[in-house]
């Protein structure tokens, strides 16, 4: 299995020691397999078998803003909620929010504390470790609804060690971490069906036929029913904002305010079909109001920071943590169709080992100009001339994004700036810019 470096960029002074300790237990930080925590889960009481009703939620792109959704849909309607994410951008705190805040240092390291005592040396991986102690927060402070995002493809995913959960949610696949997952997209789709469960309903937004053909499949083998998007649900843009129905209700709904680009009407229908698979129907004033509240850092987020400072009056900075070619398409869509109207130039710094020339090639044609970046601290960043390369030479070096600002070309028109390719470069750029309120302790 290859080996990764294991720095953990946003940790308190707290838990930087312990987490430093846990990285020597195992050699590889991504290793898929369940019995390392499924054992030492055992020995901590089986704190997965005491969580509130769970929605699980894998996919290759969407899954945090789901969780969003859910979670503030969840919330406008008056329940209490855990969520488990990852990874974080600049908190580490981010990756574990405790009945509607996020954990404090103190909390995690109790819990991280108490995970690394039990488990007493054992061979075991830091997200193992993050799981397992989420999980016993979570069995421990009350709540109504826990949401978890499977950290990385779903059947041997440390998540997946949770019961059946109330409801089951897969939203967009597309090719990545082909090195863990496989290399075809039904392969991929096979792992992330993996967190289907007996009785468990499952809901899952627009995908290929064959994608979906997949999940159908093993949902039939556990005998449990798949909602998707076209067949049993379906969400539809209109004048007025957009109609969710599924054969019982319709809903017409106001855009997400706070996530933008019609990929998200795909997200946000996933969250309403799967809170009410999970049995929790609301009325529409309650959904509208979590779809206004819903809030998920570096997902087409508007930078009116320090970066965006550096740009000419007119100009706007956005971020967007798309790393894949789903989210090379998805993005492209959003280019060609909601910012048609004036220039928009690429910033992009991507992680080693993503497939940058599939995530550009879509994007290209939208392009103004296009700098390959690599932000100091960045973790594991592709080498400019690596991302240059992946655009056929249509990219130019542009070092830190704060010097590829200075050098886009500013005559013209007001422009967009779109900063993307890696959720790591985005975790550098909010430091730099302004830390959005999604990531805040409140």
């Amino acid at each position: 299995m290859k080996e990764f470096p294991p720095p953990e960029p946003g940790l308190g002074p707290a838990l930087t020691p312990i987490v430093a300790r846990l990285h020597t237990l195992h050699p590889t930080l991504i290793d898929l397999s369940l019995g390392r925590l499924e054992r030492l889960l055992a020995r901590l009481g089986h704190p997965e078998q005491h969580l509130p009703p769970v929605i699980h939620i894998a996919g290759t792109n969407g899954k945090g803003s789901t969780a969003a959704f859910t979670r503030a849909i969840a919330e406008a309607a008056g329940l209490t909620v855990h969520v488990y994410t990852s990874p974080h951008l600049v908190r580490f705190n981010e990756r574990v929010r405790i009945a509607g805040r996020l954990a404090s240092d103190a909390e995690l390291f109790a819990a991280l504390e108490e995970v690394e005592r039990v488990n007493d040396g054992a061979p075991i991986t830091v997200f193992e470790v993050i799981t397992a102690a989420a999980f016993l927060l979570f069995a421990q402070i009350p709540a109504d609804l826990a949401v978890i995002e499977v950290g990385l493809g779903g059947r041997a995913d440390a998540t997946n060690v949770i019961p059946a959960p109330a409801a089951s949610a897969i939203t967009a696949i597309s090719l990545d971490h082909r090195e863990f997952l496989g290399e075809t997209l039904t392969a991929i789709a096979a792992e992330k069906a993996g967190i289907i469960k007996p009785r468990a309903p499952v809901v899952t937004g627009a995908q290929e036929q064959k994608v979906l053909a997949v999940l159908a499949a093993v949902a039939a083998r556990a005998k449990t029913s798949l909602a998707a998007r076209g067949r049993e649900w379906s969400a539809e843009i209109a004048a007025e904002g957009w109609r969710f129905a599924d054969g019982e209700e319709e809903f017409l709904l106001p855009r997400p305010t706070r996530l933008l680009g019609a990929f998200q009407i795909d997200n946000a229908g996933i969250a309403i079909a799967a809170l009410r698979a999970a049995g929790l129907r609301w009325p529409a004033p309650v959904l509208a109001a979590g779809l206004q509240a819903a809030e998920w850092p570096a997902r087409l987020q508007r930078l009116s920071g320090e970066l965006a400072a550096l740009l000419p009056g007119g100009w706007e900075l956005w971020l967007d943590g798309g790393h894949n070619p789903g989210a090379g398409v998805a993005l492209a869509d959003h280019l060609a169709s909601a910012w048609s109207e004036r220039p928009v130039h690429l910033i992009v710094g991507m992680k080693q080992s993503k497939d940058a020339a599939e995530f550009l090639r879509p994007l290209i044609p939208h392009a103004a100009s296009i700098f390959a970046v690599a932000e100091p601290g960045q973790h594991l960043a592709m080498p400019v001339e690596a991302i240059i390369a992946a655009a056929g030479g249509r990219a130019l070096a542009g070092g830190s994004v704060a010097a590829a600002l200075a050098h886009l070309p500013k005559a013209g028109p007001p422009s967009r700036v779109l900063i993307c390719g890696s959720l790591y470069l985005a975790g550098e750029v909010l430091k730099r810019d302004a830390a959005p309120a999604a990531l805040s302790s409140a």
